[in-house]
């Protein structure tokens, strides 16, 4: 066996992600990362990452998903604010398989995740590792690579990505969570996060059909108008998740993004 796999701690969790390229088995280290763990074993049971896209792929670099949205700059934690970052010394991005949050800056995760390619030394004390693909399984491998077999654009966005579409905890290490009820989702507040989450190499998102969209407002307000019921333009646009595009995971050599202030 590799040094690589020996050095790492053992694991305690698991996760079958069932994506539209296969299955993809995760094992966690909640020790390591308690609070990363904690997050994405309740975000996995609540169904809040069933039918999301994985939004981001970087050939040898990264495949990024877990935001609800899909634009990328969407998604919040269980704990209704960023948590703080938690790496660990035995945690190192010195392979592909690895599990780990994405960011806009230091202490700023939400629910976007990625999955890494290959080594990225770049990422270390940049991201909290919390878990990995389960290397004994090699279909789980093999539907990894698939993940990140797709055409993007020139912002790393797939032309035709690949979905999530279910999330199962085949073994919580928390037997104290207690699931929410997502059924009405809050989108006011997906679209308030104006910084959140890419793993990192050059993270600006294409802003699709705004002239379409811009139109559909303003008909919807003048519809509303004729109503006796009239939104200004200020409650109209004062979440348009447009106003700002923030990588979560930069390139290398790039220069970092803006950085978004959270505690745990």
């Amino acid at each position: 066996m590799s040094n690589i796999y020996i050095q790492e701690p053992p694991t305690n969790g698991k996760v079958l992600l069932k994506t539209t390229a296969g299955d993809i088995d995760i094992e966690l280290w909640s020790k390591e990362a308690p609070k990363a763990c904690r997050n994405f074993v309740q975000l996995c049971m609540e169904g809040y990452y069933n039918g999301t896209i994985f939004h981001r792929v970087v050939q040898d670099f990264i495949i990024q998903g877990g935001d609800p949205t899909g634009t990328g700059t969407g998604g919040e934690s269980i704990y209704g604010r960023p948590f703080r970052d938690e790496f660990h010394t035995r945690l190192r991005f010195i392979r592909r398989g690895l599990v780990a949050m994405a960011n806009a800056g230091p202490h700023d995760n939400g629910s976007q995740f990625f999955f890494t390619l290959g080594r990225a030394d770049e990422l270390n004390n940049k991201h909290t590792i919390f878990g990995k693909v389960s290397i004994p399984y090699a279909d789980t491998v093999y539907n990894l690579l698939r993940l990140a077999e797709v055409q993007c654009d020139g912002d790393e966005r797939p032309l035709k990505p690949h979905k999530l579409r279910t999330a199962e905890v085949l073994h919580s290490p928390f037997d104290d969570i207690i699931p929410r009820d997502l059924k009405k989702p809050k989108k006011d507040k997906e679209e308030d996060k104006k910084s959140q989450s890419k793993a990192t190499k050059n993270f600006s998102l294409l802003s699709f059909g705004e002239e379409a969209e811009e139109d559909e407002e303003m008909t919807n307000q003048v519809s509303e108008t004729l109503k006796g019921k009239s939104k200004s333009s200020h409650d109209l646009l004062k979440d348009d998740p447009r106003l700002s595009s923030v990588p979560a995971v930069k390139k290398k050599g790039k220069k970092s993004g803006d950085t978004a202030e959270g505690d745990d």
